[in-house]
């Protein structure tokens, strides 16, 4: 039976970081155990084939149970499977979150987890291409850059549209304040993704004690008198077992790493009881605490060919995977997103919302499948996304099965509470002002989306339309209290030579897109091991 002395469970955005940081030492053996394949499928590597991978084979592909507030509808929960997890499947936009983000964890009793004591972790592991300053790394695996190529002029005008209804234009929300509009950072190299896999384990698969196993999928951690011992897991050859000397760490994200835990025996005991498993150790709070961004579309068409509708066509695309394969420039050097902008809906400030920003329009009222690009129009256009990103409605997952390839029960009880649905309106009202700002006039032809601006209009287009971002955070949350699954150095509560290092242990979700926090947490995670 192999020992090792570490193991990692997932290759994702954190797990990837993980399994680099961890074998620097090379006295430290590592095993690396990835459910999903390499990341070989060509729309990875291509920015512009990002609506490509989406309820594909590199996509756990998972659904919500049917939402109370939003007309019973199951909402699409994608999540990334592939070397690389969902930094190999999201949109490469690279938003840190604010300040007071982190500094809320702190406050929470997770010493060590304050802003200033992590900008450390982001600029480690940041090779930035436009800003060289203290909020900022050169020297990480890293590649963060704004779009080089086939920018349309929306990000522009939409930038300007923002500054004409109120929030101000800024260079970097990165940097020393998150407020304002901006074009977005992407994680992205020389025009292409750079995934986690890309930037830190692919570069050192040569190390002789990192060993990486696809298509592994792992089914229990193995416990003895509080303490993990190891891990089973399935591959083509069947059930096998490795062991860890020194830790087992979960990094298998929001939803399946307190899936794992639930299969081992760690969790709520009368919830593990209903399907048949012995509990080895109490946590009540493990799958509870879920929390995910939602956004929807305000969309309008343009008077030319100005964006992106029309590379949808097949032609097009194929066109557009010829130019970039070849030269590295294009159409598909880019993905969906261009620009976002965060504000205080309220007026002052703060940030409690953001805008995501794409040069594509949606369809009139509410006709296109959000996550299927070939039912968008072909007509250009370009759409303001309100993304509520300090959501008070907070959901669970739990287990339906003891068959681990079952999966689990996913209740985010999206916009259950009411303070949600007003922060969704402020928002939406000022995305309108936006689109119809003066920045737009020479591009825009028509509002397609809400058609009825009332509140009840909004509302309902909101129930409509409305699609999570695919942000699920909190699972595994850090801290002291009784529901808190682990502690300020990720360990879990009672087991020893356990961790879980992945977006699961954020206690409070951050206020943008959550890929750079992942990977962050990968480099404090691994700080904390090694120490």
């Amino acid at each position: 039976m192999p020992k090792y002395d570490y193991i990692i469970v997932g290759a994702g955005s954190a797990g990837c970081v993980l399994a680099n940081r961890l074998s620097e030492d090379p006295g430290n053996s590592v095993l690396l155990l990835e459910a999903g394949g390499p990341d070989k499928k060509l729309e990875i590597k291509i920015p512009g084939g990002y609506a490509k991978l989406h309820k594909s084979e590199v996509d756990w592909g998972f659904w919500t149970e049917p939402q109370e507030h939003l007309n019973g509808r199951k909402l699409y929960l994608p999540r990334g499977k592939a070397l690389g997890g969902s930094s190999s499947t999201n949109a490469m936009a690279y938003v840190r979150g604010n300040r007071a983000d982190y500094d809320h964890w702190a406050e929470l009793g997770n010493e060590g987890w304050d802003f200033d004591s992590l900008l450390p972790y982001f600029k480690k592991s940041e090779h930035n291409e436009n800003f060289q300053n203290d909020f900022h790394g050169q020297n990480g695996p890293m590649n963060i850059t704004f779009l080089k190529d086939q920018r349309t002029p929306f990000g522009e005008a939409f930038v300007k549209a923002c500054e004409e209804v109120g929030i101000p234009a800024t260079k970097d929300y990165n940097g020393k304040s998150q407020l304002g509009a901006s074009l977005l950072q992407f994680s992205m190299k020389n025009s292409f993704r750079h995934s986690t896999a890309a930037a830190f384990l692919k570069p050192v698969l040569s190390r002789a004690n990192l060993e990486v196993r696809t298509r592994a999928q792992v089914s229990k951690i193995l416990l003895k008198n509080d303490e993990a011992e190891g891990v089973e897991f399935f591959t083509k050859k069947g059930k096998e077992t490795a062991l860890a000397s020194k830790e087992v760490i979960l990094s298998a994200g929001s939803f399946q790493s307190p899936q794992l835990l639930m299969l081992s025996g760690i969790g709520h005991p009368d919830e593990l009881k209903n399907v048949g498993i012995e509990t080895k150790k109490a946590i009540p709070g493990v799958g509870k605490n879920l929390q995910d961004h939602l956004f929807f579309p305000c969309s309008a068409s343009s008077q030319g060919q100005n964006g992106l509708n029309h590379e949808l066509s097949l032609l097009n695309q194929l066109i557009g995977t010829v130019q970039i394969l070849t030269t590295g420039k294009g159409a598909l050097t880019a993905g969906p997103l261009e620009a976002t902008a965060f504000f205080d809906t309220k007026g002052g400030n703060e940030v409690d919302f953001q805008f995501h920003f794409v040069p594509l329009q949606t369809g009139e009222g509410y006709s296109t499948d959000f996550y299927d690009i070939d039912t968008f129009p072909r007509k250009d256009g370009f759409t303001i996304l309100p993304s509520l990103i300090q959501p008070k409605s907070v959901g669970f997952l739990k287990l339906v099965s003891s068959d681990p390839k079952a999966p689990p029960l996913i209740q985010p009880n999206f916009l259950s509470h009411p303070d949600d649905w007003e922060t969704m309106l402020r928002g939406t009202k000022k995305a309108m002002e936006a689109l119809r700002a003066n920045a737009f006039g020479p591009y825009r032809s028509k509002i397609l989306s809400p058609l009825d601006e009332s509140d009840e209009g909004i509302m309902e287009h909101i129930k409509k339309s409305v699609e999570t971002i695919y942000h699920p955070i909190g699972t595994c949350k850090m801290g002291k209290d009784e529901m808190a699954v682990v502690d300020d150095q990720l360990r879990v509560h009672g087991i020893s030579k356990l961790r879980v290092v992945d977006a699961s242990i954020m206690p409070k979700i951050v206020s943008g897109n959550t890929n750079a926090a992942s990977i962050m947490i990968g480099e404090k995670g691994a700080d904390l091991i090694l120490s």
